[in-house]
């Protein structure tokens, strides 16, 4: 597995060695030993199944409870974005774009002090991730996913007339301009 990292310090892009032959294909998806010596535990493993043109977030959980993430594709494809909402970082504000799918196998590590939502690019996409801490209702936040001052560009990479599914609660995601930032650099 090669670790390689990305425009914004602290995500880690992870991309497996695939063994393929006319019997299907082998990789390794985790190996705690080739992740960095500080990246803590996983404690619970989530998935979701989405249809195409679902978008999802962008969510993070405040301390106590933050979470650190490490997201892969199973079946289908998304663009999968991570926004630093660490105050102090050089980068923050910024966020951090790639295509997931199940051709690259590839995997982010997103950890604490970012907001993370993706939208799906085909039906019935499963995305797999595994976090630092438990999923903790009363600490979650959600910022807005079509903010302007964070110039996502989800239409860009949706080349479709066809609008997002969003949930009510991600419709109403809070302004990253108001937004406090409990998390620092």
């Amino acid at each position: 597995m090669t670790l390689l990292e990305t425009p914004i310090p602290g995500l880690i892009l992870m991309q497996p060695r695939v063994f393929g032959d006319e019997r299907g294909y082998f990789f390794e998806s985790l190996r705690r030993d080739a992740l960095p010596a500080d990246m803590p535990e996983f404690v619970q493993h989530n998935e979701s199944m989405s249809k195409r043109g679902v978008l999802r977030g962008l969510h993070f959980q405040v301390p106590p409870r933050a979470q650190g993430k490490l997201i892969s594709v199973v079946r289908g494809s998304v663009y999968d974005v991570a926004v630093d909402i660490r105050v102090g970082s050089p980068t923050y504000g910024q966020h951090f774009g790639l295509v997931l799918d199940t051709v690259t196998k590839h995997r982010l590590y997103i950890p604490p002090g970012f907001a993370h939502g993706f939208l799906t690019l085909e039906d019935d996409t499963v995305f797999q991730y595994l976090c630092t801490d438990y999923y903790a209702p009363e600490a979650e936040g959600c910022i807005s996913y079509a903010d302007a001052d964070l110039g996502i560009d989800w239409g860009g990479i949706w080349n479709s007339s066809e609008p997002f599914t969003v949930s009510a609660k991600d419709q109403v995601g809070q302004a990253f301009q108001t937004f406090q930032s409990p998390f620092t650099w």
